[in-house]
């Protein structure tokens, strides 16, 4: 799977990176190479818990097509 992440330095010096497609899925690094490895991480994390979520039945998926 391909995501478009977002990266921006803050205001502390730190990069900061958001995955626009997937809601609260953020994370930060010190250099751009720490931040790709850590949204990386994220991101398996973040589908790891929804895939769960829908497992147990709290969640439905369907496709929109638009």
């Amino acid at each position: 799977m391909k995501f478009k992440v977002v990266i921006e330095k803050d205001e502390t010096g730190y990069y900061v990176a958001e995955v626009p497609a997937l809601p609260g899925c953020f994370s930060q690094g010190k250099t751009i190479e720490e931040v790709k490895k850590n949204i990386r991480e994220a991101i398996i994390g973040w589908l790891e818990v929804m895939n769960e979520k829908i497992k147990k039945g709290k969640k439905r998926i369907l496709e929109v097509t638009v």
